[in-house]
């Protein structure tokens, strides 16, 4: 009689790894669901997926998150395109400036620079007022009328901001180059109002002083290019 040979047992050795790799998942499934429920702190994210590839043993390559962000400081989601939005439109001013400016003859009384803020059209003092002096220059008047209907219906806010050198005032009625800026701020704003129709609301004057040069001030040349008023077009109106 030929007697049945027993079949060998199969090891059930590697069966427990079927309950980990269940467990890991959820576990996995768990913390990607705090993540889209809770509002996003980058730094400490990045500890977290680190501390959660040591524990675990995997994402080999997600140390980290790829930040990458938006031209003029946007963000995510609806407000992201909004900025994308306005982005566009301080472009696209800049370069209608620089035509217009180009078709008036006005390039070389003033320059014009884009940064974050906007698009920033810099004007000499010598060409707006007188030294020491806050009425504006007949030629001032023009120049301001010309830009002033440019920009009335094109731009969302407008900044006005006056600057000096540091040379200390020799009498008149400001106690310094401080209220000189100010003064001097607020007058520009007020005939780009009244000149060109510009809304008040979109307006603002802020005087600097001689703390905000473009260059040092040690040279009569270079106090002279301190010496300004800029009219900075926001891309949008700050927040108060």
């Amino acid at each position: 009689m030929v007697r049945k040979k027993r079949r060998k047992e199969e090891k059930g050795g590697a069966g427990w790894l079927a309950t980990y790799g269940d467990m890991m998942t959820l576990l996995l499934t768990f913390f990607v669901l705090l993540f889209a429920f809770s509002s996003i702190d980058v730094e400490k994210f990045k500890k977290m997926m680190v501390s959660f590839q040591g524990a675990l043993g995997v994402l080999d390559g997600g140390k980290s998150l790829q930040e990458d962000p938006l031209p003029y400081g946007g963000s995510s989601g609806y407000d992201a395109g909004e900025e994308r939005r306005q982005t566009q439109s301080t472009f696209q001013v800049d370069r209608e400036l620089r035509s217009f400016l180009k078709d008036q003859e006005m390039e070389q009384d003033v320059s014009v620079i884009v940064d974050q803020r906007g698009v920033t059209v810099s004007l000499s003092d010598q060409l707006l007022f007188p030294l020491g002096g806050v009425d504006i220059r007949p030629e001032g008047k023009r120049l301001l009328a010309k830009l002033g209907e440019f920009l009335k219906g094109r731009i969302p806010a407008l900044a006005v901001e006056g600057h000096t050198d540091d040379r200390p005032l020799r009498g008149g009625p400001y106690r310094d180059n401080w209220g000189l800026s100010a003064i001097r701020a607020a007058i520009v704003a007020s005939y780009l109002v009244d000149a060109a129709g510009i809304s008040p609301s979109i307006v603002q004057a802020v005087g600097y002083g001689p703390f905000r040069p473009v260059v040092p001030n040690d040279s009569d040349e270079n106090r002279s290019r301190n010496r300004r008023v800029d009219l900075v077009i926001l891309s949008k109106y700050p927040k108060q």
